[in-house]
């Protein structure tokens, strides 16, 4: 059976490995910028099309638990805000604050995994 070759990934991969050693080498420093910009968000899609279903399901996962009702990750999340905003559930709820802080790693994994922050805690996290 043929692959499906090549893949998302490589080719998203080849885009920014071309604009970074054909392009960039011949811009001027505004143009390079924007294009290191371009680079970025080539980058954030391919995390988020590895990363982000996984992390979507993780998260409703945790809000059908935390809040006790099912729905799409959109509704869970306008739930709980509303309760966020009631007083209902604040800072003083450890699973709330679980979710928060994991849910957040997952949008730095894929919007800057480079971050010291990030790291620091990632590295926090993983020691026994």
């Amino acid at each position: 059976m043929p692959s499906n070759r090549p893949t998302r990934d490589e080719l998203l991969e080849a885009v920014v490995e071309f604009l970074e050693k054909r392009v960039m080498p011949k811009l001027d420093k505004h143009t390079a910028f924007h294009t290191r910009v371009a680079m970025n968000v080539l980058n954030i899609v391919r995390r988020e099309l590895e990363h982000g279903p996984r992390l979507d399901t993780e998260e409703r996962e945790r809000l059908e638990g935390l809040l006790g009702s099912e729905g799409t990750l959109e509704e869970l999340n306008s739930e709980l805000c509303k309760r966020i905003r009631s007083g209902e559930m604040d800072y003083r709820n450890p699973d709330l604050m679980e979710h928060l802080f994991l849910t957040t790693m997952g949008k730095v994994a894929v919007d800057q995994p480079i971050y010291s922050a990030y790291q620091r805690a990632m590295e926090k996290e993983e020691a026994p």
